[in-house]
């Protein structure tokens, strides 16, 4: 062997140290999203949630997991790790609530080429901001290092989210009814879906820049406004189903698939759908797609939310008092339709 030298973990490419220094930058930011039920802190082998048992005589957990897809090569590009956080708490969160969950917790999971401790700090910092956001703790997670596999700035984000309902009281397509209103609620941004076509829209074919004004006319740049962090919509609907009981009757989470492919799934079947978006202004970001992607319209409305972020399906003539509460939660809402009958689920826009 001569004066080789063995082979190390860090030479390989996986640094320790580094992990240790990333984890304990973390520790209080994880800490201050702790609600209710957190029993013990970060670093143990699992994390530990005590369900209020006098709130929910009969508990029903309800599990979901998503990530920030392609968003995070935006991320990469500008440098800017601070939203995407929230972002993966939106998509995890605003599932469960779709079954009239209310969220108690989530797990991340980083995977990352090499760690840099600021990075995954910033990283976990926006987590925490959304869980904040959202009123849920975080009560765990993992960063690997995949050294050799992943390039030294690869990252990519995972969330794994937990929320309880009482048995009986889940909201779905068994509640909906012929003449239900329908309420969106408005997205001023992208969110987390869409980001491969709008990428390859400002990057590829207009070869438009990051620090570019976003739009003619603006001094937002184009990073800020690819970089908006998702609305979370998890604790007014939250407060809407405790308040108004058995006035939701179902909600879809707007996310890939667009408006009608979200919406489909939250109708049973020989119910369908009519809607008008015009109570919800579509934001700039999906004109400026459209107009330098030549984007056809049926596209958008597939890929793309359009401004509307969640829909609610009430029963018929609570519109406004459902209006009003998500109003009052600082959410731009409105009536974008009704449910109809339709042999085949037709949602008309």
């Amino acid at each position: 062997m001569g004066n080789e030298q063995g082979a190390t973990y860090a030479g390989a490419g996986v640094d320790i140290e580094a992990g240790d220094e990333a984890v304990e930058r973390i520790k209080n930011v994880v800490a201050s999203t702790n609600r209710p039920g957190v029993l013990g802190a970060i670093g143990g082998f699992g994390g530990l949630f005590e369900i209020d048992t006098e709130k929910y005589r009969h508990p029903v957990l309800v599990a979901g997991t998503d990530g920030v897809g392609t968003k995070v090569d935006v991320a990469r590009a500008a440098d800017r790790y601070d939203t995407i956080g929230i972002d993966l708490v939106a998509m995890c969160v605003d599932d469960l609530i779709c079954v009239g969950a209310e969220p108690l917790f989530l797990l991340d999971y980083i995977a990352v080429g090499a760690v840099d401790p600021s990075r995954i700090e910033e990283v976990v910092t926006g987590i925490a901001e959304g869980c904040r956001q959202a009123r849920i703790a975080l009560l765990g997670g993992e960063t690997a290092e995949h050294g050799g596999v992943m390039g030294a700035h690869d990252l990519d984000v995972a969330g794994f989210a937990i929320g309880v309902v009482e048995k009986g009281k889940e909201i779905g397509p068994h509640r909906v009814r012929e003449g239900d209103a329908l309420v969106g609620i408005g997205s001023p941004g992208i969110r987390s879906n869409g980001y491969t076509l709008a990428r390859h829209v400002f990057f590829d074919r207009a070869k438009r820049s990051l620090d570019e004004p976003a739009f003619s006319g603006v001094s937002t740049t184009l990073a800020d406004e690819l970089l908006r962090p998702s609305v979370i919509y998890a604790p007014a609907v939250v407060d809407l189903l405790a308040k108004s009981d058995g006035v939701v009757h179902a909600a879809a989470h707007i996310t890939g698939g667009g408006l009608a492919g979200n919406l489909a799934r939250a109708l049973p079947d020989g119910l369908g759908a009519n809607i008008d978006r015009s109570g919800l202004a579509t934001p700039e970001i999906f004109l400026e797609i459209q107009r330098l992607g030549s984007v056809a319209d049926d596209e958008m409305n597939r890929v793309f939310n359009m401004g509307v972020g969640m829909v609610l399906i009430v029963a018929e003539g609570s519109h406004d008092t459902v209006i009003s509460s998500l109003q009052s939660s600082g959410h731009d809402a409105a009536m974008i339709g009704t449910v109809v009958p339709s042999a085949r689920g037709e949602i008309t826009q």
